[in-house]
């Protein structure tokens, strides 16, 4: 999936996202004894202006332990496809994405086991049974609306009022099967409305008021602030660190007429990669993502929600995420089922809205 504060200064040079930083490179040495871990990542963790959580913990590992961070950064699909194509000469060390993409990749065999100091806190739901991958920052889907243009009663609030003239060509949301927070889209909507058929006749009729697809979610934050779009999809921890320079965004959880707004958790979850060429690098940074200084600074840095059990945030922004998480019904979706069925649910999609 793509995403954030997610980013998105980044230009794409043969085939790498970079970014301004010295952090950022396409593509890892293969040198075993190189100072240097490589991490392919769906966005959304990094800051535009160099602020993001990523960017605090690159800095703090790379002083810690003298290794560099070599990062790597698109849609969570596009992550995955790329270590798939270098599966003969790996690069990346490290995968993070949303789910489902964390068990497609670990279904083609992508992942090694590794479980990092402090996986034991993490709660069983957010992490592999056979320590595949953990998620290393926990986070909840949802979508944005400019709340300058939609004030008070205007302010959306149901699936139904997506559809209607207001939102002609002024509502946008990520792809499914290339963005996470976009096939996020797909699930929320399968389970509101109670089941793929119903969903997919929903996504056709909204259709008509879609801007077309977009295979970055964080691009489309930028849109909706300026007004250009009055509602996207999104996720709580981009939108909400992306909201600190882009003040006209609002957060909100579509729900069905007469009923409570839903949502589902939507961590970033990490895995060693298989074969990984600086495996042993790969395994410090693993345990420094997880270590009580990292995680701590998920919501004070990066407006997320720390995956420990046993890091409890008292900063301002986790009080204002847990203000906007209240009164909101968090299901758990059959991921085991999606990463299975993506394909098809993808291609039904495709079919439903003409795409």
């Amino acid at each position: 999936m793509s995403r954030h504060v997610p980013v998105r200064a980044l230009a794409a040079l043969g085939g790498c996202a970079l970014l301004a930083t010295a952090l950022t490179a396409c593509g890892g040495s293969t040198d075993p004894d190189a100072k240097v871990v490589t991490v392919y990542s769906a966005d959304g963790l990094k800051g535009e202006n160099g602020d993001g959580w990523y960017d605090r913990v690159f800095k703090d590992f790379e002083n810690k332990t003298g290794i560099e961070v070599k990062y790597v950064e698109g849609g969570s699909g596009e992550m995955v496809q790329r270590a798939v194509r270098e599966k003969s000469h790996t690069q990346a060390d490290v995968l993070v994405t949303l789910p489902p993409f964390i068990q497609q990749a670990d279904a083609k065999g992508l992942l090694q086991a590794y479980e990092p100091e402090g996986s034991a806190q993490v709660d069983g739901a957010n992490k592999a049974p056979d320590g595949k991958w953990t998620a290393v920052v926990n986070n909840y889907f949802g979508f944005i609306y400019n709340k300058k243009e939609l004030t008070g009663a205007k302010a959306p609030k149901t699936w139904d009022e997506l559809t209607g003239g207001a939102y002609r060509n002024k509502l946008q949301y990520s792809t499914p099967g290339v963005a996470g927070d976009g096939t996020a889209v797909l699930i929320k909507a399968m389970h509101d409305f109670g089941g793929k058929e119903p969903a997919m006749k929903y996504l056709g009729k909204l259709q008509a008021n879609n801007v077309g697809p977009s295979a970055s979610t964080g691009k489309l934050a930028p849109k909706v602030d300026k007004g250009e779009l009055l509602v996207a999809n999104g996720d709580v921890q981009m939108n909400f660190a992306q909201s600190k320079d882009m003040p006209n965004l609002g957060i909100w959880f579509p729900a069905k007429q007469g009923k409570k707004p839903t949502t589902f958790a939507l961590p970033y979850a990490a895995g060693l990669v298989t074969k990984a060429p600086h495996e042993a690098n790969a395994k410090k940074f693993l345990d420094y993502l997880l270590s009580r200084q990292a995680q701590r600074q998920v919501s004070e840095i990066g407006g997320g929600f720390a995956a420990r059990k046993d890091v409890k945030a008292t900063d301002a922004n986790a009080i204002a995420l847990d203000r906007l998480m209240d009164g909101v019904e968090v299901f758990e979706p059959d991921w085991a089922d999606i990463s299975e069925n993506l394909t098809s649910y993808v291609d039904d999609w495709k079919s439903a809205t003409g795409s």
